[in-house]
């Protein structure tokens, strides 16, 4: 057991992934799917949060089937959540890692979860759109445009607004509205 949390030490996790995100951007989408495959099972479902929130997240980018992106999307959301209702109520931080108070320094991974959740939920409305499921997509846009609002002003958070008027506008126009 020991030997497998070295083997996913954090650092290592995340190279891992980034690697494979790297494979999928230069196009080679299916050894990025296997090499995140591989290191969701090693993970387990028992790993680390952040590490599966991060793996989860980018898996949904590689599926070919909507329902597929929709249950890696899912399961990055579910870490998150579980991982910031967990967390909180632990005292202190890890090792080697600030506080989300402590300022400057490693950014504390509850952090960084909370600056994903409205990726998160603008992925899975683009999921829903999809797959015609309109009134969950809506309700999924209103979680993303909430949680864009508790981040800092910059580009991140402007991208992300921009992405969620864009799915916002395409869902209408399918619905036949027009804005």
């Amino acid at each position: 057991m020991n030997k497998r949390r070295e083997a996913t030490s954090e650092d290592g996790v995340l190279t891992r992934i980034g690697q494979a995100i790297m494979l999928h951007r230069a196009g080679d989408r299916e050894e990025a799917r296997n090499r995140l495959s591989a290191l969701w099972h090693e993970i387990g479902p028992h790993g680390d949060a952040f590490h599966r929130c991060t793996l989860a997240h980018y898996m949904a980018d590689t599926q070919d089937d909507p329902r597929d992106e929709l249950d890696w999307d899912l399961r990055a959301l579910e870490a998150a959540e579980g991982f910031v209702t967990e967390r909180p109520d632990r005292g202190g931080s890890p090792p080697g890692e600030s506080s989300v108070a402590d300022g400057p320094g490693p950014r504390h991974p509850l952090v960084a979860l909370r600056a994903f959740f409205p990726s998160l939920h603008l992925n899975i409305a683009a999921d829903y759109a999809a797959l015609d499921r309109t009134a969950d997509a809506r309700a999924q846009l209103l979680r993303a445009r909430a949680s864009v609002n508790a981040l800092a002003d910059g580009e991140y958070r402007q991208g992300l607004r921009d992405a969620i008027e864009r799915l916002e506008l395409r869902i209408d126009r399918a619905a036949g509205r027009t804005a």
